[in-house]
């Protein structure tokens, strides 16, 4: 089953590698004895489906996530095995399309205003005023 992340991407299923393993959660006795829980990884550093611009930039998006070049997602929320392998499939598509997306425009540092400047100001002294009358009186 190959992974589709975009139209302009797919990923071919030799490229996959799938690992069943037995899951906890729901199911009762079922899931002491079937292996429900699925793991999905993907080498991105051996890949041919992506060219090296998309390999440096999944690379550096997902630096954190990656275990010496592979990209592991898993999913155990169903009884299903069947059900657990169309949700990793979902997750590393997800993944990898935030990966590959555009970076927005960086955010322009701004000024607060005067006005706004002046109503903090007034705030901290209506506080300041405020604590000043819940002292206790002096002895004089």
């Amino acid at each position: 089953m190959d992974l589709n992340v975009s139209p302009e991407l797919i990923i071919p299923a030799a490229e996959l590698a799938w690992k069943f393993s037995r899951s906890s959660g729901p199911g009762g006795q079922h899931v002491n004895k079937t292996e429900t829980r699925v793991e999905l990884s993907w080498n991105i550093t051996g890949s041919l489906a992506i060219s090296e611009e998309q390999r440096d930039n999944i690379s550096a998006r997902l630096a954190a996530r990656l275990i010496a070049g592979t990209l592991i997602v898993t999913a155990s929320e169903h009884r299903s095995q069947l059900r657990n392998r169309e949700i990793a499939l979902n997750k590393m598509a997800k993944i990898l399309a935030q990966a590959l997306a555009p970076q927005g425009p960086q955010r322009r540092a701004s000024k607060a205003s005067r006005s706004s400047r002046r109503r903090h100001q007034a705030a901290k002294q209506q506080r300041s005023a405020t604590k000043q009358l819940r002292q206790r009186p002096s002895a004089d």
